[in-house]
């Protein structure tokens, strides 16, 4: 008797820890899958959906076709690490901890984000989601507390120094904290395309951990420069089409045993290469949707697109005959519009109207509660964010942010805020306490043409106040205002 009692007891344990664990997994199943694909200085009228002209990006347009297209987002920063450090934090560039792009001496790598630092990944693995990071990395070097391994991200392959992705050909890449050696490729020889390599692990990620929910972060390095394509096809269909003007020496440097890494290569056909490095992304963001489709996965995905900052005119690139910006003011390392509005794609088909467009302002600081609300977490209290979730429900009740900010130590410093369709701008202020913030009224000037700032002293007033108490002094990247 006693015998079968225990066996009994053992018994409904048994049950309820299987029924937990299948619960368990049912609830994760429910939950989607998120894939966040961020393009590397791609601007806001690169794409055909945004008006692009010279060439076509059919997969990104019927990403858009399938979901929901943003006319009002924008980028965290104007230049890469700080706008990576906005997305991870879920805070702005007073709050962020990375703020620029300073580079470390003799070390591979750049400002290391601290371990204090809460992320999306740390959050959605808090969650029950496998992470995975695969491009660009910039936030900490190998072994460092910012390394991606080390913020919350289960696996990382690519670069982990923005400095390194600046060269296509690299003799390596990072898995985790291991290099990974490019068949052929020695800084003289070019012989493996590292985004193609990158592009494969990302899809070996997908369809991994297809059966668990995964948040694939996927920051391409394309379009930046330096302008260097493989010599397939995608590259064919360019060349020839575009009036050249090459990109050559003393500003260049090419694959050799002279070779200066900190250059970028020489380029006879700049514009037909810049082309082809975004119909790459394009073939990429392809190959994602497909690889979800394939797997049975598609409904339970979303799907996003975006890009860290606006267009460069680095390495022979030429915005200005692109109309990369799409006929904003400025481009990467400019406040205004062109240098931070950024194209913006949510694609979740059981969830998003195809179709739809939003003029919803939003930012790279509201990915985080985002996020949370979708998959039923409670958001950091540390996020400057707002969840846009009701607009891609197309809800009513969503909440409008009080004014973005974004703030940059380079070039004499400079500060920029929107509140509402009001914009106000300021360069040089570190350097000059006597520097007068431009406003523009953007329902009614979106290209920033028209400084009305002496005709709105109380609106100016407003955003002045905004950009002294939406900054909080740091350390590592000091801003400290001259004193008016």
């Amino acid at each position: 008797m006693f015998q079968n009692k225990r066996i009994a007891q053992f018994l409904t344990v048994a049950l309820l820890l299987v029924s937990s664990f299948l619960g368990q997994s049912q609830n994760n199943k429910s939950k989607p899958n998120i894939i966040y694909i961020l393009a590397d200085d791609l601007g806001y009228g690169d794409l055909s959906c945004y008006g692009q002209v010279n060439f076509q990006t059919p997969n990104i347009d019927k990403l858009a076709d399938n979901g929901m297209k943003f006319t009002q987002h924008y980028s965290g920063s104007t230049v890469c690490a700080p706008s990576r450090s906005s997305l991870m934090t879920g805070q702005h560039t007073g709050h962020t901890p990375i703020r620029g792009n300073k580079e470390l001496k003799n070390r591979e790598g750049q400002t290391p984000m601290p371990a204090s630092s809460y992320t999306i990944a740390e959050m959605l693995k808090e969650a029950g989601y496998t992470t995975g990071a695969f491009g660009k990395w910039g936030l900490g070097f190998i072994g460092s507390e910012g390394d991606a391994i080390n913020q919350g991200f289960d696996e990382f392959y690519g670069y982990n120094c923005q400095r390194m992705a600046h060269r296509y050909y690299p003799p390596y890449l990072w898995k985790n904290d291991e290099k990974v050696i490019l068949e052929g490729n020695d800084w003289t020889n070019t012989i493996t395309y590292a985004p193609d390599k990158i592009q494969d692990a990302t899809l070996e990620f997908i369809e991994d951990n297809k059966d668990e929910p995964f948040f694939a972060y996927v920051p391409i390095v394309l379009p930046h420069a330096e302008l260097i394509s493989p010599q397939d096809s995608i590259l064919k269909k360019y060349q020839g089409k575009f009036k050249e003007v090459p990109y050559t020496q003393p500003y260049a440097s090419d694959y050799g045993p002279d070779i200066q890494k900190n250059k970028y290569c020489t380029q006879k056909e700049p514009k037909a290469v810049f082309a082809s490095m975004i119909d790459r992304t394009d073939v990429y963001v392809g190959q994602i949707m497909d690889k979800v489709k394939e797997l049975g996965i598609e409904d339970n995905t979303i799907i996003i697109f975006t890009s860290d900052n606006g267009p460069h005119a680095a390495g022979g690139a030429n915005p200005e005959y692109f109309n990369s910006a799409g006929g904003l003011k400025g481009m990467k390392r400019d406040l205004y519009e062109g240098g931070v509005r950024a194209p913006f794609i949510v694609s979740w088909p059981t969830k998003v109207k195809a179709g739809t467009v939003s003029n919803h302002v939003s930012a790279f600081w509201d990915m985080m509660p985002t996020f949370a609300e979708i998959v039923g977490v409670e958001k950091p209290s540390t996020t400057d964010g707002i969840s846009l979730l009701p607009s891609l429900l197309q809800k009513p009740d969503q909440k409008q942010h009080e004014y973005l900010y974004w703030e940059f130590n380079h070039k004499g410093g400079k500060q920029a805020v929107r509140k509402g369709d009001w914009k106000g701008v300021v360069y040089n202020v570190l350097k000059n306490k006597k520097a007068k913030i431009e406003l523009y009224n953007l329902a009614e000037d979106p290209s920033e043409s028209n400084n009305i700032a002496d005709k709105h002293p109380e609106i100016l007033a407003e955003i002045a106040q905004i950009m002294k108490t939406a900054h909080v002094e740091s350390e590592l990247f000091p801003f400290k205002l001259k004193q008016k």
